[in-house]
């Protein structure tokens, strides 16, 4: 039989090894001060955040670990550390679509880390126009959903805005029905967002049938509705159930269980290549014969994947469209740049909206 190490023993081990993490860590602390110095004496300024050395710390963190702890956890750990480390260098302001407790909200802390200060605002124009302004050095913006498609105002304010894309960040939506009733037989009227009732239409159908569904700004408003609104509830996120004080009646209601949503980082800042990257542009051809074929061919005959092309009114000329395209890798690699280069040469307009890091989890 296999001896057993007292469990004093263990927990003197724990603690030496607490110490030592604690130690690097605040060595590390330290050396992020010591290069906002240096980078403050080469005169650099606004934000010392990189979302390209971010996401190669973070990519190296997920490659270097043995485990036992999952690369999920590794991963949250740093972006943590790093965002602790950041605010040390300079405090980093956030927009995001508010009010506090979206799934928005969430994109931030997970891309960001609980560091920085985010901001809400009312609304997607809100959010660029605060960061074209400088009154934050990001936003974070929702772009599409796994199951609804994609949120055609965050493509519409691109053609007007000159913001680049610096970065992106998957949230796997789980929405809850929550809300302040004895019980759920009492509840006669739903708040939440519209996409998060298109999202939860085929549970909602089989369980309320009967139910008012009342669409609203936000998840996070849907919240606070419920808990003022007598039999109501609200479908949110966990966040906004314990912001508001609500009872969680059933989780995870909705109709896709992969169902996610993409959401873009916006800044005037620009991402070097770290060799896992996307690069995102508007085009236009007018109306012609062969517009998509022009606006395609550059791209399949230098083996450039095309990851999601959306049509969009130009509101330009009757039946003129502009085409978003996301591919894969970065403006600044040669075959890539050889792509956008015979692409430019056959249409009327063209925009990069940014080359940057693919979300690491």
């Amino acid at each position: 039989m296999a001896s057993i190490t007292p469990l004093n023993e263990l927990r003197d081990k724990i603690d030496k090894i607490d110490q030592q993490i604690l130690d690097l860590i605040n060595q590390r602390a330290s050396c992020a001060m010591e290069v906002a110095k240096t980078k403050i004496a080469l005169g650099e300024q606004g934000t010392f955040y990189r979302p390209d050395r971010e996401s190669l710390v973070l990519r190296r963190i997920k490659e270097l670990n043995p485990g036992p702890l999952p690369d999920q956890t590794a991963v949250r750990f740093f972006r943590e550390l790093m965002s602790s480390c950041l605010a040390l260098e300079k405090p980093l302001d956030v927009a995001y679509l508010g009010p506090e407790g979206t799934f928005t909200q969430q994109a931030v802390l997970k891309h960001f880390g609980n560091a920085v200060k985010a901001i809400p605002e009312a609304t997607i124009n809100d959010i660029f126009t605060t960061v074209e302004n400088g009154g934050c050095q990001f936003g974070v913006v929702p772009v599409e959903n796994s199951t609804e498609g994609v949120i055609s105002y965050t493509f519409d304010r691109f053609l007007v805005s000159p913001l680049h894309i610096c970065g992106e960040v998957e949230i796997q939506i789980h929405q809850n029905l929550m809300g302040t009733a004895d019980n759920q037989a009492q509840i006669v009227q739903v708040f939440s967002h519209q996409q998060s009732l298109a999202q939860c239409r085929q549970w909602l159908d089989k369980n309320f049938p009967q139910v008012t569904l009342t669409a609203v700004s936000s998840n996070a408003e849907a919240a606070r509705l419920a808990s003022v609104t007598p039999n109501s509830a609200a479908i949110a996120g966990r966040p906004a159930a314990e912001l508001y004080n609500l009872t969680i009646f059933e989780k995870n209601i909705e109709d896709e269980s992969n169902n996610t949503t993409r959401f873009i980082i916006i800044g005037k800042q620009t991402s070097t290549t770290t060799g896992s990257d996307k690069t995102s542009l508007v085009v236009s051809t007018g109306n012609q014969p062969g517009a998509l074929h022009k606006i395609l061919e550059p791209f399949a005959k230098l083996g450039i994947g095309l990851l999601h092309i959306e049509s969009r009114p130009s509101r330009q000329g009757l039946w003129e469209y502009v085409f978003f395209i996301d591919i894969e890798g970065h403006n600044e690699d040669e075959q890539v740049a050889k792509a956008l280069d015979m692409l430019r040469e056959n249409v009327s307009m063209y925009k990069l909206l940014g080359s940057y890091p693919r979300a690491v989890l």
